[in-house]
């Protein structure tokens, strides 16, 4: 029986007695970019955060590839296959960007700290299969030349890449994305969506929030639009950019986007 990658039903969060979500549900097929967006307060970074483990919801059904997940905390999220990154930038800035991917990956390891530390050869092959795995990756996402640098000498472009990289070390079912574009300039933006649609073509499915509603319309298969906490339209880019809810949300009465 088919059944979507991702499923949330009726997804409820509140804050001192106000609804940051209101009955909230969300289905992603396998092998799409699916875009959240919505003005600014409309609850996608809540979303997002109750998704993924960082708050507990009040209430909701949470299914990924047919099998229920309880959000109650980040690295149960992460071990079942939901990988994120985060609007501001969270890498370890005195590491390399190697060692950042490193680091991402270590839900898929098996051996313990032990193992590695006491030079076993378990510990010493699986570091060593570790470190071809990153170096893939960031070549992957462009960074092959940058294996060696710390985090916080690379630029925000290239910082962006190399979050998705550990994200990716991860091997996730949904990769997750916060404003993956927040703060990059034009040219930037044109080759993060590049990376998107590679990373889509390769066989992965995400999950994109973001502000930059040009980007989002022409990349995305299929969006959802997000305001006060509840969600006023679903579909593809055209019906969603047509959608009055939609106009009046972004742009008020008689606006057309």
């Amino acid at each position: 029986m088919n059944h979507p990658l991702l499923q949330i039903e009726k997804v409820n969060k509140q804050f001192g007695g106000v609804a940051a979500l209101d009955d909230v549900s969300l289905s992603i097929e396998a092998g799409e970019i699916y875009g959240l967006i919505g003005p600014n307060g409309a609850g996608k970074t809540t979303f997002f955060n109750v998704m993924t483990g960082l708050y507990t919801p009040d209430s909701g059904r949470f299914q990924l590839d047919g099998q229920e997940y309880q959000p109650t905390a980040v690295h149960q999220v992460a071990r079942a296959g939901i990988a994120r990154t985060f609007q501001n930038i969270r890498l370890f800035n005195a590491m390399s960007a190697l060692e950042n991917v490193m680091v991402g990956r270590h839900v898929r390891t098996h051996n313990g700290v032990w193992a590695a530390l006491s030079g076993h050869s378990r510990g010493r092959e699986e570091e060593a299969q570790t470190r071809a795995h990153a170096h893939r990756l960031l070549a992957y996402v462009g960074l092959a030349g940058f294996a060696n640098y710390r985090a916080d000498s690379l630029s925000y472009g290239h910082q962006r890449r190399l979050e998705i990289a550990r994200a990716l070390a991860t091997e996730p079912r949904l990769l997750a994305l916060d404003e993956p574009a927040a703060g990059m300039n034009a040219s930037e933006k044109v080759q993060l969506r590049s990376l998107l649609e590679k990373i889509r073509d390769d066989g992965h499915t995400l999950l994109l929030i973001e502000h930059d509603v040009k980007l989002v319309m022409g990349v995305c298969d299929r969006i959802s639009v997000l305001d006060y906490g509840r969600v006023i339209a679903v579909g593809a880019p055209a019906e969603v950019r047509r959608h009055p809810q939609v106009i009046q949300a972004y742009l008020g009465a008689g606006a057309h986007v």
